[in-house]
């Protein structure tokens, strides 16, 4: 594993029967980066994300994570170790309890820091105290930075869905990790919610110290906030750079809209005035 990468995918490749979802895909995300996978649907993201998490395991290949004991291949780890070494999730698709609060959804982030055991809890003794009183702060930490103060005693049900999805990210927050997967997080979300998540994103980063792996479609956002992106299509890489970088690659362009000619040809039909 590389001494400057935090994560290392090497050579990923994974087979759903007969098709090649992912093919002979590396990368590694360096601590303090922001690491963007974009690419057309279908192109394989989501998939990468999935065997990071532990949900997928790939036919060949290896994923090395710098957890607390230092390095481990993920593809060795059950998903629900995940949260343990370190690495935190949101998903396209909101995964909250409903009918619970706000403040509810937030303490189970913290289960995983829990260090008690069941009969320190019936005595609840005073390291459970301390335990309850140190989970507490840390929430509330979390609930100040992403302004969730006023939504604290609602029940989630009863929330707008950007809302959620604040409450979603403050969640994965609240488990302190040194890895956060954001899985499309402007999806679903209007104009001014996607500039706050993007402010967020660069918050996390640089006021939390979290390293960031992104999977995200509005290219808006992956240019504001991201320091790398990787682009996707077929289940193979296309570029790597910056996202400016990433943006003007033949290969992104083509998957993304087609020829490069096509795409100048539209530009002339558009600005005829225009000089090439």
């Amino acid at each position: 594993m590389s001494a400057t990468a935090l994560l290392q995918a090497q050579n990923l490749s994974v087979r759903f029967g007969g098709l090649l979802a992912v093919n002979q895909v590396s990368f590694e995300v360096k601590p303090g980066e922001v690491f963007t996978l974009i690419g057309p649907n279908g192109a394989g993201k989501t998939t990468v994300f999935n065997l990071i998490s532990g949900i997928y395991t790939p036919t060949s290949g290896s994923i090395e994570f710098q957890g607390p004991q230092g390095p481990l291949d993920l593809t060795r780890q059950s998903a629900h170790h995940m949260a343990g070494l370190g690495i935190a999730r949101t998903f396209q698709n909101i995964e909250l309890f409903e009918h619970a609060s706000v403040l509810s959804n937030l303490l189970i982030g913290r289960h995983v820091h829990r260090r008690s055991s069941l009969w320190q809890d019936l005595l609840f003794t005073n390291q459970v105290r301390q335990g309850e009183l140190d989970t507490r702060e840390k929430v509330e930490e979390v609930i100040d930075f992403l302004n969730l103060q006023h939504y604290r005693d609602t029940l989630v049900a009863g929330l707008p869905y950007g809302v959620r999805k604040v409450v979603e990210l403050g969640r994965a927050l609240c488990m302190q990790p040194k890895l956060l997967l954001l899985d499309e997080p402007s999806s679903g979300l209007n104009m001014e919610e996607t500039d706050d998540m993007a402010f967020w994103i660069q918050d996390i980063r640089d006021e939390l110290g979290i390293t960031v792996l992104m999977v995200e479609h509005d290219m808006g956002l992956v240019s504001r906030v991201s320091d790398r992106v990787l682009a996707m299509a077929q289940g193979q890489v296309l570029a790597m750079g910056t996202p400016r970088e990433v943006q003007s690659d033949a290969a992104v362009i083509e998957a993304y809209l087609g020829s490069v000619d096509d795409v100048e040809s539209l530009r002339r039909v558009a600005h005829p005035g225009s000089s090439a």
